[in-house]
């Protein structure tokens, strides 16, 4: 395994923990490898219930390393794309995983941090935790869908002022604004994510992923595109092992064992 991501298992979760402490965790190319490597075993691998993404020494992501960012001027513009790609391919591969992924959050989840901590599933973020698109204040703008995943929770106007100004947000205002599902003291978030994902972790793996895939698209579908997709998923869970095991379990007055299903597919 790379040496910039720590991986362990908390039982079914599976926690992913960036480790580029002198950095603060800034990304790199070696990062964007591990990281789609790790979940697409994840996503391989029935044991593995939900995945946990945090970062070590207390930051999340301090976004890209703007020493590595000054040699790319030197290179051409295809070239320059060709590594923005691998940023934003690690988006899409969270993106897409079909188990549950909760960003755990302390610190910094600056620039592209932000925006790998927001195309997670879920949020756990420490209140003092600070969320900035400070891309401005080099120059720059913002990549790997950061204006998009703040769209989904902020107007036009409060973007543009957060884009141009690069003022920070705090997890607690993240929280006010429905981007962090949890809200914990400082030092608490991987702990409470790891729970989180816990309990996530029980349920019907196939059924969540369809689940994941219908909310992610809902911003961008119109309502009767967004029943189509609806009912293509529900006909298929309704065929489904899980969903006799759910039924079964409710009418039968007992909990649902889903963890027996994954064990029967190893």
């Amino acid at each position: 395994m790379s040496h910039v991501l720590v991986t362990r298992r908390e039982g079914a979760v599976l926690v992913l923990s960036h480790h580029n402490v002198a950095a603060r965790n800034a990304l790199s190319p070696e990062f964007y490898t591990a990281v789609g490597h790790a979940l697409r075993e994840a996503a391989d691998d029935p044991s593995v219930g939900a995945i946990v993404l945090t970062g070590a020494g207390g930051h999340f992501c301090a976004g890209g390393d703007l020493r590595q960012l000054v040699k790319r001027r030197e290179l051409p513009v295809e070239a320059r794309r060709a590594r923005l790609e691998d940023l934003h391919d690690l988006i899409r591969s969270v993106r897409d995983c079909p188990k549950p992924v909760i960003a755990a959050v302390e610190g910094a989840a600056a620039g592209a941090g932000l925006s790998l901590a927001m195309a997670c599933d879920m949020l756990v973020a420490a209140k003092d935790a600070v969320f900035t698109v400070a891309y401005v204040k080099v120059g720059l703008t913002p990549d790997g869908g950061a204006t998009a995943f703040l769209a989904e929770f902020v107007s036009r106007q409060v973007l543009t002022e957060l884009c141009l100004t690069g003022a920070p947000l705090s997890g607690e205002r993240m929280h006010a604004l429905g981007a962090v599902n949890r809200l914990v003291e400082s030092g608490a978030a991987l702990s409470h994510a790891i729970t989180l994902a816990t309990e996530i972790s029980k349920g019907p793996q196939k059924a969540m992923g369809r689940i994941k895939h219908l909310c992610r698209l809902t911003m961008h579908h119109s309502l009767e595109e967004q029943l189509e997709l609806e009912a293509q998923s529900m006909v298929d869970a309704m065929g489904s092992d899980e969903s006799m095991e759910g039924i079964q379990a409710f009418l039968n007055k007992r909990a649902p064992n889903y963890i027996q299903l994954r064990e029967g597919s190893e």
